[in-house]
């Protein structure tokens, strides 16, 4: 099962990390962030991508306070990378991740 969580942001919108199977075609997961106005919204951004079995149950992995950094700080607030998490690779928009698929 995919860890995930949120955090609440002081202005009301939320930050919900989760860690899914890659959908690259290889074994491993990726550690997608979305930044919406509330977890309905989130999951709703992820869904609207492709990625239609994404649900958030508890909070076992909620994201880190580096990571509510990076995904603030990009235009899109929706960004991935491999999981588990290597402090050398970068984050990734999440048009990066569907265009690796189409291509592979």
């Amino acid at each position: 099962m995919a860890g995930g969580g949120f955090s609440k942001l002081p202005g009301g919108s939320v930050v919900v990390a989760l860690t899914l199977p890659s959908p690259l075609g290889e074994q491993g997961y990726v550690r997608v962030l979305v930044h919406a106005a509330n977890r309905a919204r989130a999951l709703t951004r992820l869904r609207n991508l492709g990625l239609r079995a994404v649900y958030l149950r508890g909070q076992t992995a909620p994201p880190t306070p580096d990571e509510i950094t990076a995904v603030l700080h990009h235009p899109d607030g929706l960004i991935w990378r491999t999981a588990p998490d290597d402090a050398a690779e970068l984050w990734h928009p999440m048009r990066a991740l569907f265009r690796e698929v189409r291509a592979a």
